[in-house]
């Protein structure tokens, strides 16, 4: 694979929302990613002061706030495999390639993963959603990763293979049986673009009901260097970047609310809450097939 599309790197980046049902709503906002090669990990923190792994700093990096295949998954289908704590391997790249290998696309151990995320910012973390692009050791595409989670903590994997005839491209429409918006059923269907980070990042994820396109999110961003001098300025541009999110999801909620957008509560669809780990004491107790 193409070194300069695997080293760690930032993005800035943009993202855009647009609902077209029941009511239109668009909001669009600026923040920055980080792009790990999870073979750099370690050596990171050697060159950067305000990046570590094990203590905290400005942004800091813990393996175990992402992937938690190793925990019951609420709710399975079979389509998403479980894998168990005892068999769980410690590190996040053995753990990227064990959910891929389950899905049967192996990049072994020579293969490269990059994340597209945000660590722990002062301490705080939260992702609506990251990526990992995975490839074998020559540099083939073998899938993408897209680990969704919403406000309730809980956490969906959703495994995004290469579309047909690569083209640059991994693709997936799939049933979404996630709750991630309470302004949205649960009988919508995600499809997901993933294209390969380059200097450009480009993510494109819609919500279909019936065949309609009702929810068009995009991401996309510039490539940065992952040099001290641009986190410092980040820190100064997208202050608690990890906490303004959050603060921002209940924004555009309150706005929606606003707008009479119908509510679905979360405990009312607890059957069709799917293949999920962590989840809310408002479904935990609904496990019914």
């Amino acid at each position: 694979m193409n070194p300069a599309v695997t080293a760690s790197a930032l993005y800035e980046c943009t993202v855009r929302h647009e609902r077209f049902a029941p009511q239109r709503h668009l909001f669009a906002y600026r923040l920055f990613y980080f792009a790990l090669d999870l073979d750099e990990l370690d050596t990171l923190p050697d060159r950067l002061a305000l990046f570590s792994l094990r203590r905290v700093n400005c942004f800091q990096f813990r393996e175990c706030d992402f992937l938690p295949t190793g925990e019951p998954l609420h709710h399975p289908t079979g389509a998403a495999p479980a894998l168990t704590a005892a068999s769980e391997p410690a590190s996040l790249k053995s753990r990227v390639r064990a959910f891929c290998s389950a899905h049967g696309a192996d990049f072994g151990p020579d293969g490269r993963v990059l994340l597209i995320t945000i660590p722990r910012v002062f301490g705080f973390q939260f992702n609506p959603v990251s990526f990992y692009y995975c490839f074998d050791a020559a540099g083939r595409p073998v899938g993408a990763i897209a680990e969704v989670t919403n406000t309730y903590r809980e956490v969906k994997l959703y495994f995004v293979p290469p579309s047909a005839g690569w083209n640059g491209v991994f693709h997936l429409h799939t049933p979404k049986q996630f709750y991630v918006s309470p302004f949205f059923g649960l009988e919508l269907m995600f499809d997901l673009t993933l294209r390969v980070p380059g200097e450009k990042l480009s993510v494109r994820i819609d919500d279909h009901d019936g065949g309609r396109c009702v929810l068009h999110t995009t991401l996309t961003g510039a490539r940065r260097p992952l040099t001290d001098a641009r986190l410092a300025w980040f820190l100064l541009k997208y202050p608690l970047v990890t906490l303004r999110i959050v603060a921002r999801i209940h924004w555009q909620a309150f706005r929606l609310w606003l707008k009479r957008v119908p509510y679905f509560p979360k405990s009312d669809g607890a059957a069709a809450q799917r293949d999920l780990y962590r989840p809310h004491a408002s479904i935990a107790d609904h496990s019914s097939p």
